[in-house]
């Protein structure tokens, strides 16, 4: 049986970033278009055993605030 996301994407299939490697050489933007490359979907990509989906809402909490309620 495979395991699959909310979002119907077969988890097998996804990326995981442990797996991804940049060379720390290349330009700015020449290792944000290999990392795009390698990991294929940067809002849905495996670490490990865990499904990693990032979803963002147009006037939800910002990742600093929430890091802060989760760190405070």
């Amino acid at each position: 049986m495979k395991e699959t996301t909310s979002m119907n994407t077969d988890t097998v299939s996804l990326v995981d970033i442990r797996d991804v490697s940049v060379d720390k050489n290349l330009t700015r933007e020449e290792r944000v278009a290999e990392f795009v490359r390698q990991i294929k979907n940067p809002y849905c990509f495996r670490c490990g055993r865990f499904t990693v989906r990032a979803q963002f809402a147009e006037n939800g909490a910002t990742l600093e605030d929430c890091l802060k309620r989760i760190l405070i």
